[in-house]
């Protein structure tokens, strides 16, 4: 594993004052595939070899039969409580998924409302990175950026971003921040992999490239598909990301492993640290974010940062997935 002592360059997210390294740790399994003994495990770990910033969200994992939201902030929240490591890391987080009847959206009344519910999980006093989870056509985009405002006014929030947004969303909520005086999204969280490329690469990369926004995917290892341990249906009965992978194995699925095997042993890597290689290395890509259930499996996310892919296994990658 990386030490603590290598060097890792960070890279700006948008035009704020925040920097991260290439690789961003998912938080959506703390809580659901890692207990909290193995989190902090995780956690520690992962700033330790250098790195930097946690994602989350407020909903991980209400997906869970008899969770209601909140655990993965919450066991983030403990760690952070124990070990006192609060200015070595960027916390991101994200509001508007349904955690309730009436908890749910972009209105500024609850923006507010889940900013201090997450703070409170979290057991900090601000917020690195806030974003809307997922766009809330029913609130006008000003009312949303204006909340936003408020709580960057009071400290709570340092910068904030979008994900799942379209293109033309995305656009019109950068000209309203501009229009209104109000902060704008410096960063967009997409769905982005070798996989799914299509919806980001057509629209939203051009944009963002355009207005210096910084990108931080999600799924960058297609739920772990990318990983090679998924070839057929049998891989993923009854695993608990198996409704996510299954639809990745078909031919075009199928014709990206092999790529990414043949890839992985030219440069005496693995498929997970290639396909995060290759996704650190788009133009328009800030950080990849990537969850692991074990610390044994941080090696593939911080393997990935030093692995130079060379402009043929790159144009094979990409026409794997074409």
């Amino acid at each position: 594993m990386i030490t603590s002592t290598t060097t890792i360059q960070r890279r700006k997210l948008g035009k704020s004052n925040l920097e991260t390294a290439p690789i961003v740790l998912g938080g959506n399994v703390f809580g659901w595939t890692a207990d909290e003994l193995a989190s902090f495990e995780i956690l520690d770990g992962f700033v330790d070899a250098g790195f930097n910033m946690i994602d989350t969200a407020d909903s991980y994992s209400k997906w869970v039969s008899g969770h209601a939201g909140g655990e993965s902030e919450t066991i983030i929240g403990q760690w952070l409580n124990r070990n006192g490591k609060r200015s070595q890391v960027l916390i991101a987080t994200k509001v508007g998924s349904e955690m309730g009847p009436d908890k749910k959206g972009l209105s500024k009344e609850y923006i507010l409302r889940a900013a201090e519910a997450s703070l409170k999980r979290l057991q900090t006093d601000y917020i690195d990175l806030y974003q809307s989870h997922f766009d809330d056509p029913a609130t006008p985009l000003e009312e949303t950026l204006e909340a936003f405002g408020q709580l960057m006014q009071e400290g709570k929030v340092k910068a904030i971003g979008a994900s799942n947004y379209s293109a033309k969303r995305l656009r019109r909520a950068l000209e309203a921040s501009q229009e209104h005086g109000l902060p704008r999204y410096e960063t967009l969280q997409p769905l982005y992999n070798l996989c799914d490329r299509e919806d980001f690469e057509e629209d939203l990369a051009p944009l963002c490239i355009e207005r210096g926004l910084g990108v931080i995917p999600y799924f960058s290892l297609a739920s772990g598909f990318l990983t090679g341990k998924y070839r057929n249906e049998a891989d993923v009965a009854g695993k608990p990301r198996g409704d996510f992978v299954a639809k990745y194995l078909n031919k075009r699925g199928m014709r990206i492993l092999d790529t990414l095997d043949e890839t992985a042993k030219k440069h005496e890597a693995t498929p997970a640290r290639v396909a995060l290689a290759w996704l650190i290395g788009r133009p328009a890509v800030t950080a990849a974010i990537a969850s692991v259930s074990s610390s044994a499996q941080l090696d593939e996310l911080i393997g990935a940062v030093s692995l130079r892919l060379d402009e043929e296994s790159i144009k094979m990658l990409e026409a794997a997935g074409a």
